[in-house]
């Protein structure tokens, strides 16, 4: 894996480039994939929902202007279809899915790869096997306000609005079991993100933001935490030492920054993600972008201001991806 890049729409249809962190600029590579919103970020893959609520994977590398497109770089999967759903959610394909995550390369583990999504405004579970599944099962409804999910081997970790953090067999249709004992039952911050050092070391990112007057988001800070098996509950860390995490509507991904990634340690790089409440990136853009320095508490500006306004105008917001080439 590189430097975590961002995938920029520019301003032709359908055209995405690359901006690359370590040299602080937009690549000179055009990548054609479909004008949506990603609402997810996985493997090299990105994932979105297409009309009539088919979840559609795309793999941006396969599909480089200039070149050849490979075989498979769009994989269509069967369309989400839980009961019972609103009309609304039909005109908001889009946002239908609010984060969606893959388990492997769908090309090198066509039978054994498994597709996860967190679907409408409860943010319930669904996961399907591609290799196995003609359609998609829906975890059970007790699971909802999920923030986000990483696959672990044959188990997939979620944690919910109030930090719980669960565990889900996938061996076993997706049996859940409550692995923290958090007493919170406010929702503090906006947004929860999730990862995986390994199969014991989880971190929790909280993401606190305000709003104007004119529906403009700003982060003002971030908190970290560790999780404890032995206490079941969330430890909060003020020292990410060498690591550097990359958070948004893209699986969360952390990096240590020494192995020369051009990145820096004890750093969150953040994109302005999707909001569930709050839909529409109107009138500013997608302009709540930075780096949060964990030591500082400060936030330092990612983009240049040319950038920036191309994100404005295209009105769709970054994502994270992490080539391998």
């Amino acid at each position: 894996m590189t430097t975590p890049m961002l995938l920029l729409q520019t301003r032709k249809r359908g055209t995405w480039s690359l901006y690359n962190v370590e040299e602080d600029k937009v690549l000179n590579l055009q990548l054609k994939i479909p004008n949506k919103r990603f609402c997810g970020s996985s493997k090299e893959w990105l994932i979105f929902v297409d009309k009539d609520l088919v979840v559609t994977l795309v793999n941006p590398f396969f599909r480089v202007k200039g070149r050849i497109k490979k075989e498979n770089s769009i994989i269509c999967l069967p369309p989400l279809n839980p009961q019972p759903i609103s009309r609304y959610w039909f005109s908001k394909t889009n946002y239908f899915v609010f984060k969606a995550t893959i388990s492997a390369d769908p090309i090198l583990n066509a039978n054994d790869y498994i597709v996860v999504v967190i679907y409408e405004e409860y943010c319930r579970l669904a996961f399907i096997r591609p290799g196995k599944d003609t359609a998609w099962t829906y975890v059970d409804q007790r699971w909802s306000l999920i923030e986000e999910v990483v696959p672990i081997r044959d188990k997939f970790y979620a944690v919910d609005r109030w930090g719980n953090l669960l565990s889900f067999d996938g061996v076993d249709q997706f049996k859940c079991n409550v692995e923290s004992k958090v007493n919170n039952t406010e929702q503090t911050s906006e947004k929860k993100y999730l990862m995986a050092l390994n199969e014991k070391d989880f971190l929790m990112v909280e993401r606190f933001t305000t709003w104007d007057d004119d529906s403009k988001r700003e982060t003002m800070e971030f908190k970290v935490f560790e999780f404890s098996f032995v206490k079941g509950d969330w430890i909060e860390t003020n020292n990410l030492g060498d690591v550097a995490i990359f958070v948004g509507d893209n699986s969360s991904i952390y990096v240590v920054a020494s192995n020369d990634y051009g990145c820096q340690p004890n750093c969150i790089y953040f994109t302005h993600d999707h909001y569930r409440i709050r839909m529409d990136f109107k009138p500013w853009g997608p302009n709540d972008i930075g780096v949060y320095n964990i030591k500082t508490r400060s936030i330092s500006q990612l983009f240049t201001k040319d950038a920036m306004t191309i994100m404005k105008l295209t009105n769709r917001p970054p994502i994270w991806i992490a080539p391998t080439f």
